[in-house]
C-alpha cells in the first residue's frame, strides 16, 4: 500500500510526496558523485581528490543537514508512537554511521580508500532513505495527531526548496542538438544510467556532472534520446557543457558531455 492511501490528510499526503521527491533528489546526487569518485580513483588519484572535496562539500551542505532536520521533526514525533520507538532509535543509530563515513572521506588520503567510503556512503543513504519511505513516513501520514504538513512547512532541508525535478522544463537549453566540445581522452568516465530507478536517474546525472572539472568530460549512457535531460543540463549550467552524440539508438544512446 503506498504512503499516499495511507496518508490521513491530501496535504499530509502532499508532504510525503514532497519528502520523497527531494529524498529521491538527494541519492542520485550522491550516486552521480560517487560514481565519478570511483571512475576517477581507478584514473587519476588528482582528480579523485577533487571529486572527493566536492563530494564532501555536498554532505555538508545537503545530506548532514538533512538528516538533522529529520531527527527535530520526523524522528521527534514519530518516537512518541510506540510503535515506531525502536524504528527510530535504529534510524538515529544510522545517521551516525553516515555521520561517520563522512568524516571517514574527509580525513582520507587514499583515492582507492576515498572510493570504498564513498560507495559504502551511498549503500547505507539508500537503504536509510527506504526505510523513511516505506516505514517512517507511513506511520506519520497515518496517524491521526499528527499533520505531516504543519510539521514539515517550509523546512528547505526536508522539503528540497524548489529543486528541479524529474519533469521536462520548459524553454532554453541546446535541445541536445550541440555538436561542439568533444574529448579524445580514452579514459573518460562512463555513467550509464540505463539501470538507474526513473526516479534518480536525472539527479544523478547532475551529481556525476557536479564532479566533472572544468576541461573533462564524462561519457552518458541512456536508454533513450535525452532531450528533456539536456535542457536542464543547459537552464542549470548555461554554456558550460558542451554535448556530442557518439551513438543515437537503438538500445542505448552514448553522448559526451565535456565540462568547457
Amino acid at each position: 500500500m503506498s504512503t499516499l492511501t495511507l496518508a490521513s490528510d491530501p496535504k499530509d499526503a502532499a508532504a510525503v510526496e514532497a519528502v520523497e521527491a527531494h529524498h529521491a533528489q538527494l541519492a542520485g546526487e550522491l550516486a552521480g558523485r560517487v560514481a565519478m569518485l570511483i571512475a576517477a580513483a581507478d584514473r587519476d588519484p588528482a582528480e579523485a581528490e577533487e571529486v572527493r572535496t566536492g563530494l564532501v562539500a555536498f554532505c555538508d551542505r545537503d545530506l548532514l543537514p538533512h538528516a538533522v532536520a529529520e531527527e527535530s521533526t520526523l524522528y521527534a514525533a514519530a518516537r512518541d508512537l510506540p510503535e515506531a520507538r525502536l524504528l527510530i532509535d535504529g534510524m538515529l543509530a544510522e545517521h551516525r554511521r553516515l555521520a561517520a563515513l563522512v568524516e571517514a572521506l574527509r580525513g582520507t588520503g587514499s583515492a582507492v580508500r576515498a572510493a570504498a567510503d564513498g560507495r559504502a556512503l551511498q549503500v547505507l543513504f539508500e537503504e536509510h532513505l527506504d526505510k523513511e519511505n516505506d516505514l517512517v513516513l507511513p506511520l506519520l501520514a497515518g496517524a491521526p495527531d499528527i499533520s505531516l504538513a504543519d510539521l514539515l512547512g517550509g523546512m528547505h532541508e526536508l522539503l528540497g526548496g524548489g529543486e528541479e525535478g524529474e519533469g521536462e522544463p520548459s524553454g532554453g537549453g541546446c535541445g541536445g542538438t550541440c555538436g561542439c566540445g568533444g574529448s579524445d581522452d580514452a579514459d573518460v568516465p562512463e555513467l550509464d544510467v540505463r539501470e538507474v530507478p526513473h526516479a534518480l536517474r536525472h539527479a544523478t546525472v547532475f551529481g556525476a556532472l557536479g564532479a566533472v572539472p572544468a576541461g573533462r568530460a564524462m561519457l552518458l549512457v541512456a536508454p533513450h534520446d535525452p532531450l528533456p535531460l539536456l535542457r536542464q543540463i543547459e537552464e542549470r549550467h548555461p554554456g558550460v557543457f558542451s554535448v556530442e552524440y557518439q551513438q543515437r539508438g537503438p538500445e542505448a544512446w552514448r553522448l559526451l558531455l565535456t565540462h568547457r
